[in-house]
């Protein structure tokens, strides 16, 4: 079983700046799938950013030249850069690790954008 734990979320103004980390109980590396999605109340989890094996990354269009995922195999760790966030970016962010055999999900961070 993988445990993943998000972390980095909280309140910030729009226009700010936030990193999630995602830290894995077992090695990313043989992960197929590294993601993250995310959950605004009363609207479905959606998919925000994703890496499927070593192909470029893919993003929301909506988030696109703002958001950054990458991963770190050394310390598994996945990440998520958020910049030029807005209110519309405000929901609870759940790291997602894929292989042929399981799917892993995090507990879930909240961000929130707000002045």
């Amino acid at each position: 079983q993988v445990q993943l734990v998000e972390s980095g979320g909280g309140l910030v103004q729009p226009g700010g700046s936030l990193r999630l980390s995602c830290a894995s109980s077992r090695s990313i590396f043989s992960m197929t799938v590294m993601a993250w999605y995310r959950q605004a109340p009363g609207k479905q989890r959606e998919l925000v950013a994703s890496i499927i094996g070593g192909d470029s990354p893919n993003y929301l269009d909506s988030v696109k030249g703002r958001f950054t995922i990458s991963g770190d195999n050394a310390k598994n760790m996945v990440y998520l850069q958020m910049n030029s966030l807005k209110a519309e970016d405000t929901a609870v962010y759940y790291c997602n690790l894929r292989n042929p055999f399981n799917t892993y999900w995090g507990q879930g961070t909240q961000v929130t954008v707000s002045s």
